[in-house]
């Protein structure tokens, strides 16, 4: 099996993580510590490197749920799984995402996380496919936009597969 072509370089998302980062650490300059919840399983190397890349105290939480089942397109219906341990009351948040498609998994969890009271709520996404999007959702940070295409690395997968690879790539979901 081949891995699959590049779409965006392991470089180019190095310099744009260091970009969001810096982004970041101006913005948050005054306001504490900043609670950065990542959303498993596909954020978790995003967050990683983009909190590396922060000069500002920051915690790092994590939450998950659940939108695909089995198939390579979300059901649009989204369950929580693993909501945030730590307290987030009157603490400014910033929602980590690897891919905002349809957006009904950030307009779910910024409900979800709303009711645990938080100074404020801010997202912040590796991927953007905004002609895929069918609810109107923020997304305040955006490393790329991408078209409609099923994308693996960095982080994204296809059933499990290719999570690790150091760039994001382009894959059939039938030829998998």
């Amino acid at each position: 099996m081949s891995l699959p072509p590049v779409l965006i370089s392991e470089e180019a998302i190095r310099d744009r993580v260091a970009e969001l980062g810096a982004q970041l650490s101006a913005d948050y300059a005054d306001k504490g510590n900043l609670v950065m919840i990542g959303v498993l399983k596909g954020s978790f190397i995003f967050l990683a490197d983009l909190a590396r890349r922060m000069s500002i105290p920051r915690t790092i939480e994590f939450i998950a749920v659940s939108s695909y089942g089995r198939g390579s397109k979300s059901t649009g219906a989204v369950r929580l799984v693993m909501d945030v341990r730590g307290n987030i009351e009157g603490r400014h948040v910033l929602i980590v995402e690897d891919i905002v498609d349809t957006g009904h998994t950030l307009k779910y969890l910024i409900g979800v996380l709303e009711a645990h009271r938080p100074a404020s709520i801010r997202t912040c996404a590796l991927l953007h496919k905004a002609e895929s999007a069918e609810v109107d959702v923020d997304i305040d940070y955006v490393g790329f936009g991408i078209a409609d295409e099923w994308v693996v690395g960095y982080g994204l997968d296809y059933a499990e597969r290719d999570r690790t690879l150091p760039y994001i790539g382009i894959v059939t979901p039938d030829d998998r």
